[in-house]
């Protein structure tokens, strides 16, 4: 009887490409529809003028979940419990709600999201059926699946079945940098870090590198690596799950979509003033023809399940770490918590503005926090008695380039916020900006005086 066999070598890249898993999964959370919407305002609005942001992103995201990733293989616990470990149980605090505030955010945007698509969706389905098309009894069905799925174990099968309506859009808009008329000059230009003139301009960057660059996804590193049992060991295999997901994967992601926006959408007439579900779907028109709205809403929606998914269960962990909970629907504290926010979304489904702009905000405000959750890595993982191999000067230069652009980005949106900070979310923007910024000086005052503390008690005993 014949037998298969295979030579050592495919065995073993077999075996590799069948473990990873981990940053494929901020990956994926990283493509959702946040980021999509950002990107296509952004190649609407401004034309080629961001596509340095969006090459930055990729980059600075692999180099974000990279120093992530390190962390979480050097500690091999959650970046909560080493965080109230070595820098305090106030340090920790201020990292758990600043998570909360950003995840709890977005979770109330994608969910607006996931019922007005699924209202425009049932509405246009022709069923006759009023209630399809409002997106509160959407909003409020959809927490429900969420909470009794997630309490369950039983949303994979959704988020199985959104991922591939995802892929299936993704090659979309791959196929269609390949047929439409992309200007190669106009796409150098750029290339050229700069800011586009009007309004708008640094809320859309910060959103475009806040979906690459977000507290979520940094924070989340720890316990993905915690869940596939990986060690200082496997940094060979984690470095390459790193780089395959986000420098690769969401770069030709996050290249595909901008470049077919910025060629597509202006062209049309659909700019910033304009812009909504059924005009971006134009997008698409290259390669999808009639069938380009519906692929582009199925896309939308789709995103949207898989991402509220992952979503909902960062607050939870989180408080999870910091409150010695177990981190499994085993433990009623973390299913109660896990409902919970399962539950809030639907108060997602009642905002008011469209989501596409929404979508772009969400990820802005993310990446204010974000420069703190930095912060606090790079300050981990430079400090001995925490990892057995600190930095290098090569790790820490990317970490400060990552920390440096983040802030700048984020300082230009809360600037812009400023010009209207009379208006209540406006307010709430620049105040948590302004928290941020105090707790970022305030752990470096922190850790520069617990060095000193060291340095000087290792003096007295020479």
């Amino acid at each position: 009887m014949a037998t298969e066999t295979h030579s050592p070598g495919f065995g073993r890249v077999e075996s590799f490409v069948r473990r990873l898993g981990p940053t494929w999964l901020a990956g994926a959370i990283a493509a959702g529809p946040a980021t999509m919407v950002s990107l296509l305002v952004a190649g609407a609005s401004f034309g080629y003028a961001l596509l340095w942001v969006v090459v930055l992103s990729a980059i600075l995201g692999t180099v974000g979940q990279y120093l992530a990733m390190r962390l979480g293989l050097l500690t091999e616990a959650g970046i909560v419990a080493v965080v109230e470990e070595h820098l305090g149980s106030f340090w920790a605090w201020v990292l758990v709600i600043d998570v909360v505030l950003a995840a709890g955010l977005a979770q109330l945007v994608i969910m607006k999201t996931l019922a007005d698509v699924s209202a425009t969706i049932g509405g246009g389905a022709g069923l006759g059926v009023a209630a399809l098309a409002d997106p509160r009894l959407w909003g409020i069905t959809w927490a429900l699946v969420l909470a009794l799925g997630l309490a369950g174990g039983g949303y994979r099968l959704a988020e199985v079945g959104a991922k591939v309506l995802v892929s299936l859009v993704v090659l979309a808009f791959v196929a269609s940098a390949f047929v439409v008329p992309i200007d190669p000059a106009a796409a150098a230009a750029g290339l050229a870090p700069e800011m586009p003139a009007g309004v708008g301009g640094a809320v859309v960057a910060a959103g475009v590198l806040g979906g690459a660059v977000h507290i979520t996804l940094l924070t989340m590193q720890s316990y993905t690596m915690r869940a596939r049992g990986w060690t200082e060991g496997d940094r060979g295999i984690a470095t390459f799950d790193v780089v395959s997901s986000m420098l690769v994967a969401f770069g030709i992601f996050s290249l595909a979509v901008f470049l077919v926006a910025a060629s597509v959408l202006p062209e049309a007439g659909v700019g910033a003033g304009t812009i909504d579900e059924i005009r971006a779907a134009q997008a698409l028109g290259p390669v999808a023809g009639e069938h380009a709205t519906w692929l582009f809403l199925l896309g939308l929606w789709g995103a949207a399940v898989s991402t509220l998914g992952g979503n909902t269960i960062v607050p939870p962990y989180l408080l999870a770490d910091k409150l010695g909970w177990e981190q499994s629907v085993d433990d009623s504290r973390y299913r109660i918590a896990l409902v919970a926010v399962a539950l809030a979304s639907a108060f997602g489904a009642f905002l008011e503005g469209a989501f596409f702009q929404l979508l772009v905000l969400v990820l802005a405000f993310g990446l204010v926090g974000t420069p703190f959750a930095l912060a606090i890595i790079l300050s981990l993982l430079n400090d001995p008695d925490v990892v057995g191999e600190t930095n290098s000067t090569l790790e820490n230069l990317g970490g400060l380039v990552l920390f440096a652009v983040a802030t700048v980005l984020a300082g230009e949106f809360v600037l812009e916020e400023l010009e209207t900070v009379t208006e209540p979310l406006s307010a709430f923007v620049v105040a948590f900006a302004a928290a941020m910024v105090l707790a970022v000086v305030g752990l470096a005052a922190t850790a520069a005086r617990d060095r000193l503390r060291a340095r000087s008690s290792d003096d007295g005993t020479v």
